[in-house]
């Protein structure tokens, strides 16, 4: 039984072989085939839902947890793209025998190039248009140098690589968290938000600060430090060298800072991490980070740190120094990152660290938790909604169409089997207003069977026998149906399409409910009429 349970295709075959079997043995020849057909499909539907609390998954709105929409400062990744292009620009122009050219950001988007000799115009600008390709880059001469922007289309290109590069992220965060099923979409008409769903998480705080945490990890050579900014700067001068940065930490007194001048080129970066794990220091038995490295991380670790013995290295995280130790041999593929850090931050920090630095901030937009009973309360209303509707509707369908309301209620049975099969086998999320859609078709599956019933009331009113009335009914009506049903189901492909969240699980269950609405109160009932009405003689059909 365990291994029937455990494979869904045996189940069903199963199944479907003992239907089958008595439908062989006591259904009517001509009947037979269809019987088979239609059984073995409501039998996959059946096996593709259960047991339902395994199969179909909850909404957010159904079982709890976290609602977020996250907005992408896209800002961030232009600055790193042109931060990239100085670097690449500075050094080819060196190469090509123009040390002395100073090359700046100017804004999030540009650069420019400054201090070009006049006789060397013409090879700054083709060393420039060598690296700097124009379907990305516009470069325009300024007198004295150029400058460098981004077109409109490479903008683009890296919002949207931002965008997702940043969903890939908060999705391996959020697999270091165990949240099982989260939703991590790109959302909204601009295109630089993110939609983050997390069922059934309780740390709210935790799972906060783990998502929007940047974790921008850089190790670069300390030139030296002060206790102040102004200290670093040279003389007459507010800004440090082009080559470096100031950035600070905390002081060796609670409440201080320590500034400290340092090279802009990183000796690694997060990109170079193979893996972080927390731990416990043995020397000052407090909670630190320990790191290892790529191959190639190691490699470029090894040769700074073996060329800069004696020297102190900045471990730099989020823009704030955590530690700065002194550098007394040579390391490779490991490393420690200390600082002020509780048991459980350095766990935090040390999965964000593995899943990789975010490529720009997230700011939050918008925030909504949803409590695990709040969720019960959720479904425990709406299956109460879904059964006092199918209650009225099964009492008003026999009392109005007495024997016929019973095919009526089967066929809407069949329905919400359908329904939830294919949401089953699909992998579809069960939303609050997903249960709305499923309540909105069985509205729509009464309308269908009203439909033909009251034709073949029509049928039977004009003198028609039984038989010849039923077959009319259905047969008149099927265009009917067809047209109603695709004109719901191309307006629920637009709400699917261009709506979000809670409209979407509407549209969803709607769509399938839809079709599932045509299969069943068409062919099911009208086979239902076919078995009972058999091949002998009815004067009266009770409808």
């Amino acid at each position: 039984m365990d291994s029937l349970t455990k494979n869904p295709f045996l189940l069903w075959l199963v199944i479907s072989i003992a239907i089958g079997a008595l439908i062989w043995t006591f259904l009517r020849k001509e009947l037979r085939t269809k019987a088979i057909l239609y059984s073995s499909f409501l039998v996959a539907c059946f096996v593709s839902m259960w047991p339902v609390q395994d199969k179909i998954k909850l909404g957010l709105d159904l079982k709890g947890g976290m609602h977020l929409v996250l907005k992408v400062v896209t800002d961030d990744a232009f600055k790193a793209t042109v931060s990239d292009g100085v670097s690449l620009a500075a050094s080819e122009l060196g190469r090509a025998g123009m040390p002395a050219v100073r090359v700046v950001g100017v804004g999030a988007d540009t650069f420019s190039v400054e201090g070009v000799e006049p006789a060397r115009t013409k090879d700054a600008r083709s060393v420039l248009r060598d690296f700097f390709r124009s379907t990305e880059w516009n470069v325009s001469e300024t007198g004295a140098g150029f400058s460098v922007s981004m077109t409109d289309a490479y903008k683009r290109a890296v919002k949207d690589q931002t965008v997702q590069d940043s969903i890939r992220t908060l999705e391996r965060r959020v697999n270091e968290l165990g949240v099982a099923e989260p939703i991590i979409t790109a959302h909204g008409a601009a295109g630089d938000q993110i939609l983050v769903q997390l069922p059934g998480v309780t740390d709210v705080n935790r799972a906060k600060d783990m998502i929007k945490r940047t974790a921008q990890l850089s190790l670069k050579l300390v030139e030296n430090e002060a206790a102040t900014r102004e200290m670093l700067l040279p003389p007459g001068q507010t800004e440090a060298p082009p080559t470096m940065e100031i950035v600070s930490g905390a002081g060796a007194q609670p409440g201080t800072r320590t500034f400290y001048l340092v090279r802009k080129e990183a000796v690694i970066t997060g990109r170079d991490l193979k893996n972080a794990r927390p731990s416990i220091s043995p020397e000052n038995n407090l909670p630190d980070i320990q790191f290892s490295l790529t191959p190639l991380g190691a490699q470029k670790f090894g040769k700074a740190t073996g060329d800069n013995v004696g020297r102190r290295l900045a471990v730099i995280l989020d823009g704030t120094v955590e530690s700065a130790p002194v550098i007394n041999s040579r390391i490779t593929d490991q490393g420690v990152i200390q600082g002020n850090f509780s048991q459980e931050e350095a766990d935090t920090l040390a999965k964000v660290l593995r899943a990789g630095a975010l490529p720009a901030t997230l700011n939050f937009l918008q925030e909504q938790t949803v409590g695990a009973s709040l969720g019960r309360d959720s479904i425990r209303s709406g299956v109460l909604a879904s059964v006092a509707g199918m209650t009225f509707i099964t009492v008003f369908m026999l009392l109005y169409y007495r024997m016929s309301g019973v095919n009526a209620v089967v066929a809407l049975l069949a329905n919400l089997l359908i329904l939830l099969g294919a949401m089953g086998y699909a992998g579809a999320t069960l939303t609050l207003p997903g249960i709305a859609g499923i309540i909105l078709t069985v509205g729509v599956g009464v309308d269908t069977n009203v439909l033909v019933f009251e034709r073949i009331r029509e049928e039977l009113r004009s003198g028609k026998t039984v038989k010849t009335a039923v077959s009319n009914g259905f047969d008149r009506v099927w265009i009917t149906i067809l047209d109603t049903h695709a004109t719901a189901l191309i307006a629920s492909a637009f709400l699917f399409q261009f709506g979000t969240g809670a409209i979407r699980g509407f549209a969803v269950t709607l769509v399938w409910g839809l079709i599932a609405n045509v299969f069943a109160s068409y062919f099911v009932s009208k086979f239902l009429f076919e078995w009972v009405l058999g091949d002998r003689k009815v004067d009266t059909l009770s409808i």
